[in-house]
């Protein structure tokens, strides 16, 4: 999950740096026509087949999931190359809180007095980070905030849709939906991507597959709860390449905001596992 984790803040600086040359929506097609042909080798080969990939129980909540998150993808890479890596990820790491948020309302689920007081503290991270009165607002402040809503929504969906699709169903889904929707909106934006830009897109499309591949790997040899904290490892890393390769300021301001974001989403993550210890252990009659 380290590695995943490493890899998507490489994929993030490739986004940012051919997202600044290229109109995002071309980037994020020809990523994802990579993605489209690596999910359908990956269905092909496993049990079942294609088939079995296709078949799902919620064809319409899968098609939706997929549109939402390359949606979002296409969202992020506008940030980054406006507001740059690391003030986009600072924001953006509010969306596990987010999730916790809606899960209530949308998936019916108890949400104690503790956690909301950590979505609070979140939302508070983001006041530190984008310091309103103290600076000019800047109104692509907002983008990677809808990205994370847009991230959260993706998320609450997978919960609904796991209820009945298996995980490869979900992930063959996301793949071919989101090449298709992505499609239909970045053809018309084609045009020639210079023979010196050819490697950074190719390193790319072979991080997203990589890492994707890690991170079922990962999901199969561990439980989703107990790798959730080693995600917020990325933030560490797209600070350093933000730093280093791009020379990103990270103030003082955003340091704090991503600290008291991370410790909210680490106490939300803890008390989910502590909800959830004693469902695991009960006695079985």
């Amino acid at each position: 999950m380290c590695l995943v984790s490493f890899i998507f803040a490489i994929q993030d600086a490739l986004s940012r740096q051919l997202g600044a040359a290229y109109p995002p929506v071309l980037i994020v097609m020809i990523r994802y026509w990579f993605f489209a042909l690596f999910v359908v080798t990956l269905a092909a080969r496993s049990q079942g087949g294609l088939r079995a990939a296709v078949r799902s129980r919620r064809p319409g909540m899968q098609v939706a999931r997929g549109l939402l998150l390359v949606a979002e993808v296409v969202v992020m890479i506008v940030a980054y190359v406006q507001l740059g890596l690391v003030e986009t990820h600072a924001i953006f790491t509010v969306s596990p809180l987010l999730v916790v948020a809606l899960s209530g309302p949308v998936l019916g689920e108890r949400i104690g007095w503790r956690r909301w007081v950590a979505v609070a503290a979140g939302f508070a991270g983001i006041l530190v980070i984008l310091q309103p009165g103290l600076r000019v607002f800047s109104p692509w402040a907002a983008l990677p905030l809808l990205a994370a809503l847009m991230f959260a929504a993706y998320g609450l969906l997978t919960r609904m849709v796991a209820r009945d699709d298996s995980a490869a169903v979900s992930f063959f889904w996301t793949g071919l939906s989101g090449a298709v929707g992505i499609t239909l909106v970045g053809v018309w934006r084609m045009e020639p991507i210079a023979r010196a830009d050819w490697p950074a897109l190719a390193a790319l499309c072979a991080c997203a597959a990589v890492a994707h591949y890690l991170l079922i790997r990962a999901y199969e040899l561990a439980e989703a709860s107990s790798l959730q904290p080693f995600a917020y490892t990325q933030l560490v890393w797209v600070s350093l390449i933000g730093f280093v390769v791009f020379g990103e300021r990270v103030g003082p301001n955003v340091v704090i905001g991503a600290t008291v974001i991370v410790a909210a989403g680490l106490f939300t993550w803890w008390r989910s596992v502590q909800r959830a210890r004693p469902a695991a252990h009960t006695p079985r009659g």
